[in-house]
């Protein structure tokens, strides 16, 4: 095929996909800056005009607290960020709708509506409490990963895992922490290892009834990042969830910390002088009595981050690759973290710029069978065989 016929194949592959990303911190715009959905982008990675363009039919909107920012109001953060997406359904009827299932998806899809999904961002948010955890599957929440940055009461994260100064659990998961994934599988409520220690992820695995997945990483082989996986990881949560178990996904992060070994460190390098400027705004926010607006703090990162290039958008595809290799085709997806990080690869600037990506994977060999199972296939399938998990486990404990 020649160079136009072959983008116009691939822009139609992708109109025919129904496109799933999973994972976007879009809320905390929504709640703290009164975003509206359908305003222009103002340097935000999504809202409803790019998700059309870009056909992206089916969004996780994060709730993620800031366990500095918010201490001892973990739950009222995160209720006030579902809520933020509650009252944007709500405002925009005829664009959106929230979605609670995987066949929501494809009824939302079939209106030509986004749907919006909820997720919470960090095990620390339920405040130690099965309860709150059932809290948040009755409002939407249909994933939770399971610690951020921050290790928590029974978690450890991977982001604190050698910091001496932060206790840690003997074995990265405590006996309450098993009990939260089993209360996860019984509701079917999916497993996010994102953000968790190697250690932790092991024990994770060990307790899951249902598949488990990584709602925003990447591969460990190609970015040395701790957030991203080791191709061990990356077989074993191909291999996840009970005996018959189809196997959970890796959807793919697009930071470009986490796809490029050369950003990370170039990025790194300039964490010194980042964290002096950092430290020095809150003392004087802190001296006015006030709290860094986060905002702000998305800006200052954003402008550290254009003092290096950006990565070419081959190298989000490697990635894709990298996951499709290791784990296999059927387990592998788009995890964006849109609005939630700094800086993308090249040429993809918001949810508009997805087709670039299936564009891409069809220039390497990717048939129109493989982009729809990246794009979207693979995640319907592991979201449905958690729902039917956690109906057998209901139905067990009758």
């Amino acid at each position: 095929m020649t160079h136009e016929h072959s983008s116009e194949a691939a822009a139609a592959v992708h109109r025919s996909a129904l496109v799933v990303d999973g994972h976007a911190d879009t809320p905390q715009r929504m709640l703290d800056d009164a975003y509206d959905l359908e305003a222009p982008l103002e340097g935000g990675h999504l809202n409803l005009p790019s998700a059309r363009e870009g056909n992206l039919g089916a969004e996780f909107f994060v709730s993620w607290v800031d366990p500095r920012r918010f201490p001892g109001r973990y739950a009222q953060r995160s209720l006030e960020l579902i809520d933020a997406v509650h009252r944007a359904a709500a405002a925009h009827p005829d664009s959106m709708m929230l979605a609670y299932a995987a066949d929501d998806i494809e009824r939302a899809h079939e209106e030509r509506k986004l749907a919006a999904l909820l997720a919470i961002e960090g095990g620390h948010a339920i405040e130690n409490s099965l309860g709150v955890l059932r809290d948040y599957y009755r409002l939407g929440a249909r994933y939770m990963t399971i610690t951020w940055a921050n290790s928590n009461d029974w978690a450890d994260s991977s982001g604190d895992v050698d910091d001496p100064t932060v206790s840690h659990t003997r074995d990265g998961l405590t006996e309450f922490g098993a009990s939260v994934i089993q209360e996860m599988n019984r509701l079917g409520m999916m497993v996010d290892i994102s953000h968790v220690a190697d250690r932790t992820f092991s024990r994770i695995l060990d307790t899951s009834r249902a598949p488990v997945f990584a709602s925003h990483s990447s591969a460990r082989a190609l970015t040395q990042s701790p957030r991203n996986l080791t191709d061990d990881m990356l077989r074993d949560i191909a291999r996840s969830g009970a005996s018959g178990s189809a196997g959970g996904l890796v959807m793919v992060n697009f930071y470009s910390a986490f796809i490029s070994e050369r950003w990370r460190q170039a990025w790194q390098a300039l964490r010194p002088e980042m964290e002096a400027e950092r430290e020095a705004e809150e003392r004087r926010w802190t001296a006015e009595g006030r709290l860094v607006p986060y905002a702000l703090t998305v800006a200052r990162d954003r402008e550290w981050a254009a003092k290096i290039p950006r990565p070419p958008l081959e190298d989000l595809i490697d990635h894709i690759d990298h996951i499709a290799n290791v784990a296999g085709i059927d387990h592998v997806g788009l995890g964006s973290d849109f609005d939630g990080m700094p800086a993308l690869p090249e040429g993809l600037d918001s949810a508009a710029d997805l087709p670039k990506i299936t564009a891409a994977l069809m220039e390497r060999g990717y048939s129109a069978k493989d982009c729809r199972k990246i794009l979207g296939g693979n995640f319907l399938r592991f979201f449905r065989e958690v729902e039917e998990t956690g109906l057998q486990l209901r139905r067990d404990c009758r």
